[in-house]
C-alpha cells in the first residue's frame, strides 16, 4: 500500500514537493487554505495529483502518514496542532527533498544578508565548478530540482528560520550563519532565545567532516557559538581582526584588504575591499563568508577574485537603479526591517535622501540614530500612515516630506538631492499598504527612475 503524503501549501515549494513525492511512489494530496496559482494547478493536474484550494478538508489531511507544510504556515495552526497530537510527522520541503539527492549542501541563514550571500556563493561556484544549483528560499524549489534525474554536485540554499524549524535529518556540509537580530518574533512568541535556537538549527547533524562559517562581529551569533559544542570545523568572519581569525582559519579585513584563510597548508586569499561590487561593512563581511564557502566546496582559489568582481547585486537589495543629474538611485526595497536599513545606510559615504515607510512592524528606529545623523540629508515618508516615522525623526532631520505614491516619493527625493548624493529606497517596513509586495515596490521605484532618466536624455 502506498504511503500517504499530504502537502500543506500549493506554492512553489509545495508543488515541487508534490512532483518529487509522485515520482517516488507516494499517494499525494495537496491542500491550500487559500487559492493556488493557475500554473501550479495545471502542473498538479497534468501529473494527476489530487489537490484542494481555499480550505482544508481535515479528514483528507489527518489520515496522512507524513505531512510537508509550507514554511509560511505557523506551528500553532489548528490543522498542524491536530497532526502533532496524532503523532504524524510534519516536515518541510527541504527536509523531504534532501532524502532523494546525494548532492552536498551549502546552507545559508541569518536575519539579514542571506539572499545576497547565497547568490554570491552560487555565483562563485558556478563560475568555477559548474556542477552547482541554487535552491531554498530563492529560485526554483529544491524538491522540483531533485525530481529531475540529473543532480549537481552542490546545492547552495538560502534557509529561513521558518524552514529550519521543519528540518530534522537535513545536514549542511557547509553552513553559514550571518547574524541574528530581532525579526519575526511574533512567530516565536516574542522570544529572542527561541528565534536564536531556530537559527542555530543550521548546525544540526553536523559532523567533524563539515564546516561552519559564522560572523564573529554579530554579538548574539558569537556568544551562542561559543557556548555550543559544534563538531564541525569553525571559521569566524570579522571586519576587524580577532586573534582567532588572524592566526588560524576564517576571514578578516586589514588595511583595506580582505584576508581569507582556510587553514589548510596555510593557504590564504588576499583581495582589496575596493574590488567588491557591493560596498559597506556588511557586504564585505557577506563576501568573505561566501568566498570561504566557495573555497571549502572546491572552487579554485585563483578563479575566485575574478568571479567576485563580476557579481551583480540581487534585485531589490542595494540595486543600482540609475543616475539622474549626478544623483545615484538605489533600490533596497527588500529592506523590510530596521536592521536591514542600518546595513544600507552604513554603505554610503555620501549624503543620502532616504525614502522609507509602509506597514510598520513595531520598529525601533533608535538604532539608526547615528547613521541618520551622519548620512541622511532628508527623509521622504512613503505610506498611508507616516505618523511614527515623522514623529521619531521630526526632531532629528531638517527636511521630511510625505508621499502617497512611488512617483511622488521619487520626484520629491530627486528634488532634494544634488549631484554627488544618493536617493535610497530602504523602507524598513512591509509594503502591503500601497504595493503588492516588496518586489512590486522595487519595480515601481525603478520604473519611475527609468522614466526620469529617459526625460533627462531627451532634454540633452
Amino acid at each position: 500500500m502506498k504511503k500517504r503524503l499530504v502537502i500543506l501549501g500549493g506554492g512553489e515549494s509545495g508543488t515541487g514537493a508534490a512532483l518529487l513525492a509522485q515520482a517516488n511512489g507516494y499517494d499525494v494530496f495537496v491542500s491550500d487554505r487559500g487559492p493556488i496559482a493557475e500554473k501550479y494547478k495545471t502542473e498538479l493536474g497534468d501529473e494527476r495529483i489530487m489537490f484542494e484550494e481555499n480550505g482544508h478538508t481535515e479528514h483528507l489531511i489527518l489520515n496522512a502518514d507524513e505531512v510537508i507544510k509550507s514554511p509560511g504556515i505557523p506551528p500553532n495552526a489548528p490543522v498542524v496542532q491536530k497532526l502533532r497530537e496524532r503523532g504524524t510527522p510534519v516536515i518541510g520541503e527541504l527536509e523531504f527533498a534532501a532524502r532523494y539527492t546525494k548532492a552536498r549542501f551549502v546552507a545559508i541563514t541569518g536575519t539579514n544578508g542571506k539572499t545576497t550571500t547565497t547568490m554570491l556563493t552560487y555565483h562563485l561556484l558556478k563560475e568555477n565548478l559548474q556542477s552547482v544549483a541554487l535552491a531554498g528560499n530563492v529560485g526554483t524549489s529544491l524538491a522540483r530540482q531533485v525530481a529531475q534525474k540529473e543532480q549537481p554536485g552542490w546545492y547552495v540554499v538560502e534557509v529561513s528560520s521558518f524552514q529550519l524549524d521543519d528540518m530534522y535529518d537535513f545536514k549542511a556540509d557547509v553552513g553559514i550563519l550571518l547574524n541574528i537580530t530581532p525579526d519575526h518574533l511574533d512567530r516565536y512568541e516574542g522570544s529572542m532565545e527561541a528565534y536564536t535556537a531556530s537559527k542555530f538549527r543550521i548546525v544540526r547533524n553536523m559532523t567533524a567532516n563539515d564546516h561552519f562559517i559564522y560572523v564573529h562581529d554579530d554579538e548574539v551569533t558569537r556568544n551562542e557559538t561559543s557556548h555550543r559544542d559544534i563538531p564541525a570545523t569553525i571559521y569566524p568572519v570579522s571586519y576587524s581582526t580577532p586573534g582567532d581569525v588572524a592566526s588560524g582559519r576564517g576571514a578578516f579585513v586589514e588595511e583595506g584588504t580582505m584576508k581569507i584563510k582556510w587553514g589548510v597548508d596555510k593557504n590564504e586569499l588576499i583581495m582589496p575591499v575596493s574590488d567588491l561590487p557591493l560596498q559597506g561593512r556588511h557586504n564585505t563581511t557577506n563576501a568573505m563568508a561566501a568566498v570561504l564557502a566557495a573555497g571549502i566546496a572546491g572552487a579554485p582559489k585563483a578563479g575566485i577574485p575574478g568571479a567576485v568582481r563580476s557579481f551583480r547585486s540581487v534585485p531589490h537589495r542595494m540595486e543600482d537603479a540609475g543616475t539622474i543629474a549626478g544623483v545615484s538611485f538605489v533600490n533596497d526595497s527588500k529592506a523590510t526591517n530596521v536592521d536591514s536599513v542600518w546595513y544600507a545606510l552604513d554603505s554610503f559615504s555620501k549624503p543620502v535622501v532616504w525614502i522609507a515607510g509602509g506597514v510598520d512592524k513595531g520598529n525601533d528606529y533608535s538604532q539608526l540614530d547615528r547613521l541618520v545623523a551622519n548620512n541622511v540629508k532628508a527623509l521622504v515618508c512613503l505610506g498611508k500612515d507616516n505618523a511614527k516615522l515623522k514623529g521619531y525623526f521630526g526632531g532629528k532631520l531638517e527636511r521630511i516630506e510625505e508621499a502617497s505614491s512611488m512617483e511622488e516619493a521619487v520626484e520629491k527625493a530627486a528634488a532634494l538631492a544634488i549631484e554627488g548624493e544618493a536617493v535610497l529606497l530602504s523602507p524598513a517596513c512591509a509594503s502591503f499598504d500601497l504595493f503588492k509586495n516588496y518586489e512590486d515596490r522595487g519595480e515601481q521605484f525603478k520604473a519611475v527612475v527609468n522614466r526620469m532618466m529617459e526625460e533627462e536624455r531627451r532634454e540633452q
